[in-house]
C-alpha cells in the first residue's frame, strides 16, 4: 500500500483539513447563527434528554462519579450546544471539539457512546432549524456541523491509537500501514 496524502496532514492541519471538507457557506452559517436565541431556549431540553439516556444506561452512567459532575458537565454541554449556533466555525471551534473528543479518550470511554448520543443532539438541531424562517439551509448547515464534531471526535480517538500504535512499532508510517493491512 501506498502512502496516502492525508497521512501528511497533522495537528492543526488536520483541522483545518476538517473545517474545509465540511464547506459551510457564509449563508449557512448565518442561518445558525439567526437560530442562537432558540439553541439558549431550547439547551435545557437537550441537556435533561441527554443525561436522562446517559444515566439510565448502566455502561455510561458508571462514567459519571459523585461530586457534582453530572451537574459540571451539563453546563459543558449546553456550552458545546450552543456554540453549534454561533456562526464561527474556525480553528478554536474545532480545537475545543477535540479537546472534548481527548477527555472522552482519557476517561475511557468507548467512541461508540458519543456518538450514539449524536442522534439527540441532532433531534433538538432539526427543532431550532425548523423555527427559524430557514429551515432548510439552517438544517442542512447543522447537520454539517453534526458531521464535523462526530469527525473531531473520531480524530481524537484515531489520534490516541496511532500515537500508542507508532510508540511500540518505532514509528508513525508503520503504524499506519498496520492499520491499514
Amino acid at each position: 500500500m501506498e502512502d496516502r496524502n492525508s497521512w501528511s496532514v497533522k495537528d492543526e492541519a488536520i483541522l483545518t483539513d476538517l473545517v474545509t471538507l465540511m464547506n459551510l457557506s457564509d449563508e449557512e452559517k448565518q442561518a445558525l447563527a439567526a437560530s442562537k436565541p432558540q439553541a439558549e431556549e431550547m439547551a435545557p431540553q437537550l441537556i435533561n434528554a441527554f443525561y436522562e439516556r446517559l444515566l439510565s444506561h448502566d455502561n455510561t452512567a458508571e462514567y459519571f462519579g459523585g461530586n457534582g459532575m453530572v451537574e459540571h458537565l451539563r453546563g459543558t454541554l449546553e456550552a458545546w450546544f450552543i456554540q453549534l449556533f454561533s456562526g464561527n466555525y474556525d480553528t478554536d471551534y474545532v480545537n475545543s471539539r477535540l479537546t472534548i473528543g481527548k477527555t472522552h479518550v482519557r476517561i475511557g470511554l468507548p467512541v461508540r457512546y458519543p456518538l450514539a448520543m449524536m442522534d439527540v443532539l441532532v433531534e433538538y438541531g432539526d427543532k431550532i432549524a425548523h423555527m427559524n424562517g430557514n429551515a432548510e439551509v439552517t438544517s442542512r448547515a447543522f447537520r454539517k456541523l453534526a458531521a464535523l464534531d462526530i469527525a473531531i471526535f473520531n480524530q481524537a480517538y484515531e489520534n490516541t491509537q496511532l500515537d500508542h500504535l507508532a510508540e511500540v512499532v518505532g514509528n508513525e508510517r508503520l503504524a499506519r500501514r498496520l492499520l491499514t493491512k
